[in-house]
């Protein structure tokens, strides 16, 4: 990891970015070396570079460093002080001392945090001493953003915690009829289907015993899974769904569905139902039988499925806006609020399932939606791939915390033809294939988001002039890989 960070040889190429910043460090550690490090625990892992000085052109000058014993004695005995640091993330190989035309520096690697050492915060202030990263810098976290982290830091599923000023019947009983009924027709002989009602929504996760008066209350994913929407809104005031279909330019919205509209029960469950419909309704499904029984499955019906649990396990309904799901007529958008548990780069690797709504991601698999071995994303792309579409694209949001996945219906050969996305959608594609990739060449790039060579060489060499990504090599053996990697 941190090779694809910093590599000493590539020097006078870097500048700085959302993952490596420098620092001059003549007259000591530089207090602005905690910020970064509180940042960079909390985003996605960097490098911090003592004996280095930022140009007004960009460029990067060695500074003369002294005593780098001292500095290193100070760092170690500083990041161990808890009435200075959280916690201490770095081993001893995470820092090391180069020699670099006469003048020494230092590089300390930062790795992102795992969810449950964040916040990591500074001086003993956890709603003051949080920073995040941006490209600007680093920036104090607002309280909803800690309290995000805090919700996130518990190894118990932040859905499953149990409202105690709520009772049963606050279930929607038609959409617990729904999702049984879902659940029998995937799963005919579960041993679920003979208990009634209350005992169901127990085993599920629906509902759970207090330890306080041993009664059964509503979990989180519960109410937001299967209560009406004004009872939802008790608990999550920023609650909100919204669908808008966009097939037509000379209508505002060809359809919209609202969670606050008061014509439907508004929660989760039922939108599930609705979107699975209008998001699926216009894909081909070819003729196939198994047996006797046609199959009407598509991988394509499978992957948008998946694509609307991850984006249901994965909201965090105390940030603002919602969930909010576009379909335009050459592609779909997925936004959830809340960041990405495991990072993006982790997400699109697969590999790791840690999802933020651990209680309605069961609920999703008891009706065979949702995958829990972290594979879901990956094969989501694969599928794309496999259409001959544009690759999805995923994308970070901060402030306030946002995921939103975009699938493309455009066909690569058509856009090599006619037509002409924004030159950041473009960038974005070759940021997320390169992620998911590793090490690639142009060639491939080009296959993969459907431009021409020319076109895709030209957008690679103005982003490694602004140092978004790496490249080595030169001519056809000529590789990019991203820095943020």
């Amino acid at each position: 990891m941190e090779q694809n960070i910093f590599d000493l040889s590539h020097f006078s190429e870097y500048r700085e970015g959302n993952r490596l910043e420098v620092k001059k460090a003549n007259g000591g550690l530089p207090n602005s070396l905690w910020d970064t490090y509180s940042s960079f625990s909390n985003c996605n892992g960097g490098m911090i570079i003592l004996g280095v000085k930022e140009q007004q052109d960009g460029s990067w000058h060695t500074t003369h460093l002294q005593n780098e014993n001292k500095l290193l004695k100070d760092f170690w005995d500083t990041i161990n002080n808890r009435n200075k640091i959280s916690i201490n993330l770095l081993k001893d190989e995470n820092v090391k001392t180069y020699e670099l035309n006469g003048d020494v520096i230092i590089t300390i690697y930062v790795p992102k945090a795992d969810r449950i050492y964040k916040p990591v915060y500074i001086n003993g202030d956890l709603f003051g001493g949080t920073f995040r990263r941006d490209h600007e810098g680093d920036y104090h976290c607002s309280e909803a953003e800690v309290r995000g982290m805090l919700r996130d830091q518990a190894e118990k599923s932040t859905d499953s915690r149990i409202l105690l000023n709520m009772g049963l019947d606050i279930f929607y009983s038609s959409t617990v009829r729904s999702f049984r009924i879902r659940h029998s027709s995937v799963n005919p002989t579960h041993v679920w289907h003979n208990l009634d009602d209350t005992a169901y929504l127990e085993r599920i996760g629906a509902a759970s015993i207090s330890d306080v008066d041993e009664k059964l209350h509503p979990t989180v994913a519960g109410l937001l899974m299967f209560a009406e929407e004004y009872k939802i809104r008790q608990e999550y005031p920023e609650y909100f769904l919204d669908y808008r279909e966009l097939l037509n330019p000379e209508i505002r919205w060809t359809d919209r569905l609202e969670s606050s509209s008061g014509e439907w029960s508004g929660n989760m469950f039922d939108f599930f139902l609705e979107m699975e419909k209008k998001l699926t309704k216009d894909l081909k499904r070819p003729f196939q039988l198994d047996g006797i029984t046609r199959i009407d499955e598509t991988p394509v019906h499978k992957a948008i499925r998946e694509a609307l649990a991850n984006c249901m396990a994965n909201a965090d309904f105390n940030f603002p806006r919602g969930i909010v799901i576009t379909k335009e007529p050459e592609r779909i958008v997925i936004e959830n609020p809340g960041s990405i548990i495991t990072g993006k780069a982790q997400m699109l690797k697969g590999g790791i399932s840690d999802p933020r709504n651990k209680n309605i991601m069961k609920m999703l698999n008891l009706i065979h939606v949702g995958e829990r071995a972290g594979s879901g994303v990956p094969d989501i792309f694969s599928v794309w791939d496999n259409e001959g579409w544009l690759s999805p694209i995923v994308e970070e949001q901060f402030k306030p915390d946002r995921t939103s996945l975009s699938l493309s219906f455009i066909e690569k050969a058509k856009r090599r033809k006619d037509h002409k996305p924004e030159k950041t959608e473009l960038q974005n594609e070759i940021l997320n294939y390169i992620l998911r990739n590793g090490q690639s060449k142009t060639s491939e790039i080009s296959a993969a988001i459907g431009i021409s060579s020319s076109w895709t060489r030209k957008l690679l060499s103005e982003m490694v002039a602004e140092k978004r990504i790496f490249a080595s090599g030169s001519g056809r053996a000529r590789t990019y890989t991203v820095k943020t990697q």
